[in-house]
Protein backbone atom coordinates (compact mmCIF):
# COMPACT_ATOMS: atom_id res chain seq x y z
CA UNK A 1 0.00 0.00 0.00
CA UNK A 2 1.19 3.44 -0.99
CA UNK A 3 1.52 5.52 2.04
CA UNK A 4 2.49 8.91 0.32
CA UNK A 5 -0.11 11.68 0.03
CA UNK A 6 -2.30 12.49 -3.15
CA UNK A 7 0.13 15.86 -3.68
CA UNK A 8 3.28 13.76 -2.88
CA UNK A 9 2.02 11.08 -5.51
CA UNK A 10 1.37 13.89 -7.61
CA UNK A 11 4.61 15.76 -7.11
CA UNK A 12 6.34 12.94 -8.74
CA UNK A 13 4.54 13.32 -12.10
CA UNK A 14 5.03 15.51 -14.90
CA UNK A 15 1.97 17.49 -15.45
CA UNK A 16 3.26 18.68 -18.43
CA UNK A 17 3.38 15.80 -20.64
CA UNK A 18 0.10 14.37 -22.03
CA UNK A 19 -0.47 12.09 -19.06
CA UNK A 20 -3.19 9.16 -19.79
CA UNK A 21 -5.95 7.81 -17.05
CA UNK A 22 -4.08 4.72 -16.97
CA UNK A 23 -0.95 6.63 -15.73
CA UNK A 24 -2.92 9.15 -13.93
CA UNK A 25 -4.41 5.91 -11.85
CA UNK A 26 -1.44 3.95 -11.11
CA UNK A 27 0.55 6.87 -9.59
CA UNK A 28 -2.61 7.72 -7.43
CA UNK A 29 -2.84 3.70 -6.82
CA UNK A 30 -6.56 3.32 -7.61
CA UNK A 31 -8.43 1.78 -10.46
CA UNK A 32 -8.21 2.99 -13.86
CA UNK A 33 -11.69 3.03 -14.11
CA UNK A 34 -12.81 4.36 -11.03
CA UNK A 35 -11.64 7.98 -12.28
CA UNK A 36 -14.05 8.56 -14.45
CA UNK A 37 -17.30 6.12 -13.95
CA UNK A 38 -20.02 7.90 -14.05
CA UNK A 39 -22.37 5.14 -11.49
CA UNK A 40 -26.09 7.07 -12.83
CA UNK A 41 -27.81 6.73 -16.48
CA UNK A 42 -25.57 8.91 -18.43
CA UNK A 43 -23.92 9.93 -21.32
CA UNK A 44 -20.58 11.46 -22.69
CA UNK A 45 -21.33 15.34 -24.53
CA UNK A 46 -18.83 17.66 -23.31
CA UNK A 47 -20.74 17.58 -19.91
CA UNK A 48 -22.88 14.49 -19.25
CA UNK A 49 -26.26 14.69 -20.71
CA UNK A 50 -28.63 13.68 -18.32
CA UNK A 51 -31.33 10.75 -20.14
CA UNK A 52 -33.74 10.56 -18.00
CA UNK A 53 -35.63 13.24 -15.63
CA UNK A 54 -32.71 15.01 -13.60
CA UNK A 55 -34.74 14.96 -10.62
CA UNK A 56 -34.89 11.07 -10.76
CA UNK A 57 -31.22 10.90 -12.21
CA UNK A 58 -29.77 12.98 -8.93
CA UNK A 59 -32.17 10.57 -6.59
CA UNK A 60 -30.74 7.24 -8.42
CA UNK A 61 -26.94 8.55 -7.90
CA UNK A 62 -27.42 9.54 -4.74
CA UNK A 63 -28.57 5.95 -4.05
CA UNK A 64 -25.71 4.16 -5.37
CA UNK A 65 -23.49 6.43 -3.43
CA UNK A 66 -25.46 5.56 -0.31
CA UNK A 67 -24.89 2.08 -0.97
CA UNK A 68 -21.02 2.59 -0.94
CA UNK A 69 -20.92 4.70 2.06
CA UNK A 70 -23.30 2.99 4.47
CA UNK A 71 -24.29 4.11 7.76
CA UNK A 72 -22.27 7.54 6.89
CA UNK A 73 -23.93 11.06 7.19
CA UNK A 74 -21.46 12.23 4.67
CA UNK A 75 -19.20 10.06 1.95
CA UNK A 76 -15.64 10.50 2.17
CA UNK A 77 -14.08 10.15 -1.55
CA UNK A 78 -10.56 9.23 -1.45
CA UNK A 79 -10.28 11.58 -4.41
CA UNK A 80 -12.30 14.17 -6.45
CA UNK A 81 -10.65 15.03 -9.50
CA UNK A 82 -12.37 18.34 -10.63
CA UNK A 83 -12.34 21.17 -13.26
CA UNK A 84 -13.36 24.70 -13.35
CA UNK A 85 -15.64 26.68 -15.93
CA UNK A 86 -14.94 30.25 -17.31
CA UNK A 87 -16.94 31.54 -15.15
CA UNK A 88 -15.38 30.07 -11.89
CA UNK A 89 -17.92 26.49 -11.66
CA UNK A 90 -17.36 23.43 -10.74
CA UNK A 91 -18.92 20.04 -10.58
CA UNK A 92 -21.98 22.23 -11.91
CA UNK A 93 -22.10 24.59 -9.19
CA UNK A 94 -22.59 28.14 -10.78
CA UNK A 95 -21.70 31.22 -9.56
CA UNK A 96 -25.06 32.58 -7.91
CA UNK A 97 -27.08 29.39 -7.94
CA UNK A 98 -28.62 28.49 -4.86
CA UNK A 99 -27.18 25.10 -4.81
CA UNK A 100 -24.34 26.76 -3.75
CA UNK A 101 -25.99 26.71 -0.24
CA UNK A 102 -27.65 23.24 -0.45
CA UNK A 103 -26.62 21.25 2.83
CA UNK A 104 -29.62 18.32 2.98
CA UNK A 105 -28.70 16.13 0.35
CA UNK A 106 -25.72 14.86 -1.00
CA UNK A 107 -26.48 14.89 -4.83
CA UNK A 108 -28.52 17.89 -6.24
CA UNK A 109 -30.63 18.11 -10.07
CA UNK A 110 -30.08 21.29 -11.87
CA UNK A 111 -32.43 21.85 -14.53
CA UNK A 112 -31.50 25.57 -14.86
CA UNK A 113 -27.67 25.21 -15.66
CA UNK A 114 -26.74 28.74 -17.43
CA UNK A 115 -24.40 26.55 -19.63
CA UNK A 116 -25.63 23.86 -21.65
CA UNK A 117 -26.54 21.22 -20.66
CA UNK A 118 -29.06 22.71 -19.02
CA UNK A 119 -30.25 19.85 -17.15
CA UNK A 120 -27.46 18.29 -14.70
CA UNK A 121 -26.74 16.34 -11.46
CA UNK A 122 -23.91 17.47 -9.19
CA UNK A 123 -22.83 16.07 -5.93
CA UNK A 124 -23.12 19.23 -3.05
CA UNK A 125 -20.30 20.75 -1.38
CA UNK A 126 -20.73 19.04 1.83
CA UNK A 127 -19.45 15.87 -0.17
CA UNK A 128 -17.13 18.31 -1.97
CA UNK A 129 -15.77 19.24 1.12
CA UNK A 130 -15.44 16.02 2.69
CA UNK A 131 -13.42 14.31 0.28
CA UNK A 132 -9.64 13.05 1.51
CA UNK A 133 -8.57 15.33 -1.55
CA UNK A 134 -9.64 17.41 -4.01
CA UNK A 135 -7.61 17.90 -7.32
CA UNK A 136 -8.26 20.87 -9.66
CA UNK A 137 -6.51 20.38 -13.11
CA UNK A 138 -6.32 22.42 -15.33
CA UNK A 139 -4.11 24.21 -18.60
CA UNK A 140 -3.77 27.13 -20.87
CA UNK A 141 -4.09 30.69 -21.23
CA UNK A 142 -7.90 30.65 -20.90
CA UNK A 143 -7.90 30.09 -17.43
CA UNK A 144 -5.23 32.73 -16.32
CA UNK A 145 -7.76 34.85 -15.32
CA UNK A 146 -10.04 32.72 -13.40
CA UNK A 147 -7.26 31.20 -11.47
CA UNK A 148 -6.01 34.53 -10.68
CA UNK A 149 -9.53 35.49 -9.77
CA UNK A 150 -9.64 32.90 -6.69
CA UNK A 151 -6.16 32.22 -6.41
CA UNK A 152 -5.09 35.12 -6.60
CA UNK A 153 -7.41 37.97 -5.23
CA UNK A 154 -9.42 35.40 -3.05
CA UNK A 155 -12.75 36.17 -4.85
CA UNK A 156 -15.50 34.27 -3.73
CA UNK A 157 -16.31 31.85 -6.71
CA UNK A 158 -17.57 27.95 -6.48
CA UNK A 159 -14.07 26.54 -7.39
CA UNK A 160 -12.59 28.36 -4.19
CA UNK A 161 -15.37 27.02 -2.16
CA UNK A 162 -13.85 23.55 -2.28
CA UNK A 163 -12.07 23.59 0.81
CA UNK A 164 -11.66 19.91 2.29
CA UNK A 165 -12.68 19.96 5.68
CA UNK A 166 -9.86 17.11 6.40
CA UNK A 167 -7.98 16.49 3.61
CA UNK A 168 -5.54 18.31 0.69
CA UNK A 169 -6.29 20.94 -1.86
CA UNK A 170 -4.42 20.74 -4.90
CA UNK A 171 -4.16 22.74 -7.61
CA UNK A 172 -2.70 21.57 -10.51
CA UNK A 173 -1.72 24.37 -13.09
CA UNK A 174 0.16 24.20 -16.30
CA UNK A 175 2.33 27.51 -16.69
CA UNK A 176 -0.08 28.99 -18.78
CA UNK A 177 -2.99 29.04 -16.43
CA UNK A 178 -0.52 30.08 -13.66
CA UNK A 179 0.66 33.06 -15.87
CA UNK A 180 -1.07 35.99 -13.97
CA UNK A 181 -0.75 34.50 -10.26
Amino acid sequence: MNHLSYSQRLKNLDFYSNITTDELAYHLSVAPWDLYRSLTNMEPRGAYQVKEPVQAAAKDYEEKIRAKFPDSDWPQFDLLLLGMGPDGHTASLFPGHPLLDEQSVWVAAIADSPKPPPCRVTMTFPVINKARCCAFAMAGEGKADMVKRILGDGEELPSGMVQPTGGELLWILDKSAASKL
